[in-house]
C-alpha cells in the first residue's frame, strides 16, 4: 500500500512547484532532496534569476511565464518576505533582427505592456550603458524583474509543508526494477513518482538520458559599484539581456547590496555536478571585465563582490523535458530547464498537475520523444 499518492525527488524551482500544486489538489506528497532547496550545487541555487516575458516567436513560454509571475507573487505576498524586485527587464534590439522583431510582435499579441525605446531614449534614461551602435533600440517590459531564487524555493517548500506535504532531506535512486530508495536502503512507498532532479537526471537515468540532457558550467560574476553609488540599482538600472551579441551577455542590477551581476548565455563545457570544479577561471574574469569596458565603463575597475559556478541542464533545443519515464509508467521526468527554466516554475508544476491528476493532453514540446540526442538550441 503507497504512504503517498506522489512523491517528488529534487526541491528546485521544478519539484517544489509540482509538489505545491499536488498537495494543493488534495494528494498526498512527500518532497525530497539530497541537499534542501536551493542549495549550492542546485540549478534553482543563487540569488538571483530574471524573470521575463519575451521569447522571440516561443509563445508558450511568454504564457508560462506571464502565469509563473502572477503565482511567484502571489507566494510573496503569503510569505511575507521579498521574492521579486519589479526592476523591468530590458531588451537590447537592432533594426532587422528577427528574434526582437519576434520578441516584440509576441509580447503585443499577448498584451504584455511594453516600451520601445530609440538610441536616444536609451542613452538618456539608462546612462550606465555604453551602446554598441546608432541601429539599437530597446524593448522594456516594465512590470517584469528578478527573482530572489535561493530564498523563492524556500518560501515555495516552506508554502507546501503548510498546507500538508512532508518534506525530507534524503539522496534518492531508482533500481532496474522501479523500486525508489534512499540511499541508506530506505523504501519510498508511493504512487507515482517526479524526479525533478536538474543535472543530476542524467545521471540518475543514463540509459534514457544521457545524451538527451546536457549538463554545461556556467559562470557568473557580481561587481560591487562604488560605496553610496545608487545608479546601478533597481530603480534606476534593470535586468537586461542582449541575444543580439553572440556572445548573450545579461545582467541583474545591485540587489540588496550583492553587486552587479553579469553573465553570458552560452553552453560551457560539459559539467559533473558532483565532481565538477565551483572556483571562478581567469578567462571567465577576463571576459566579464572586456566586456564591462566595453558596455558598462563605470563598472570597469569594479571589485569583484562574488562570483558562483552553476550548471544548464540543456535539452537539445532548450526545451523542457517534462513526460513520462517509457518503461515506468508511474515515473514522471522533470527536467531540461537549459538556463531559462526556473522562473517557469509555477507553470511546470501546474502543468505537470494536470497530467497526473486530471490526464490532461501533453504538449508535444515537453515530450521525452522531442528531445534529440544532438544539441541544436532553437529556445533562448
Amino acid at each position: 500500500m503507497s504512504v503517498y499518492d506522489v512523491a517528488v525527488i529534487g526541491c528546485g524551482s521544478f519539484g517544489s512547484w509540482t509538489a505545491w500544486h499536488l498537495r494543493r489538489a488534495g494528494l498526498r506528497v512527500l518532497l525530497v532532496d539530497a541537499w534542501g532547496p536551493g542549495h549550492s550545487r542546485s540549478s534553482s541555487g543563487g540569488e538571483s534569476r530574471i524573470i521575463r516575458m519575451g521569447y522571440g516567436s516561443d509563445v508558450i513560454y511568454t504564457r508560462m511565464a506571464m502565469s509563473s509571475l502572477e503565482q511567484w507573487k502571489d507566494l510573496e505576498r503569503r510569505a511575507g518576505e521579498r521574492l521579486f524586485h519589479q526592476s523591468g527587464v530590458l531588451w537590447l534590439a537592432r533594426e532587422g533582427d528577427s528574434y526582437s522583431a519576434a520578441t516584440r510582435a509576441s509580447l503585443a499579441g499577448e498584451h504584455v505592456r511594453t516600451e520601445i525605446l530609440s538610441a536616444g531614449e536609451l542613452a538618456a534614461r539608462y546612462p550606465q550603458f555604453r551602446w554598441p551602435e546608432a541601429a539599437v533600440y530597446a524593448i522594456f517590459e516594465p512590470e517584469s524583474g528578478v527573482l530572489m531564487a535561493r530564498r523563492a524555493v524556500s518560501a515555495v517548500v516552506r508554502d507546501a509543508v503548510s498546507m500538508g506535504a512532508e518534506y525530507a532531506i534524503a539522496s534518492v535512486g531508482i533500481s532496474t526494477d522501479g523500486a525508489v530508495r534512499s540511499t541508506s536502503g530506505d523504501e519510498i512507498r508511493a504512487g507515482q513518482f517526479v524526479f525533478a532532479c536538474g543535472p543530476w537526471l542524467p545521471k540518475l537515468f543514463p540509459e534514457l538520458l544521457g545524451r538527451r540532457i546536457y549538463p554545461t558550467r556556467q559562470e557568473v560574476l557580481f561587481f560591487a559599484p562604488s560605496p553610496g553609488d545608487s545608479r546601478f540599482q533597481p530603480a534606476a538600472f534593470p535586468a537586461w539581456i542582449d541575444f543580439t551579441d553572440p556572445r548573450g551577455p545579461y545582467g541583474v542590477p545591485d540587489l540588496e547590496s550583492r553587486g552587479v551581476k553579469l553573465a553570458f548565455d552560452l553552453h560551457g563545457p560539459p559539467f559533473d555536478p558532483d565532481e565538477g570544479d565551483r572556483r571562478i577561471t581567469p578567462d571567465g574574469v577576463e571576459a566579464a571585465r572586456r566586456f564591462l569596458a566595453e558596455r558598462l565603463p563605470l563598472l570597469t575597475d569594479a571589485p569583484i563582490s562574488e562570483t558562483r559556478v552553476c550548471q544548464y541542464e540543456n535539452t537539445s533545443n532548450g526545451d523542457f523535458l517534462l513526460d513520462r519515464h517509457p518503461d515506468f509508467p508511474n515515473v514522471w521526468l522533470a527536467g531540461g530547464g537549459s538556463g531559462h527554466g526556473f522562473k517557469h516554475g509555477p507553470a511546470v508544476g501546474e502543468y505537470l498537475c494536470g497530467r497526473i491528476v486530471h490526464g490532461t493532453q501533453e504538449d508535444p514540446r515537453f515530450s521525452l520523444a522531442s528531445k534529440l540526442k544532438q544539441q541544436q538550441r532553437t529556445v533562448y
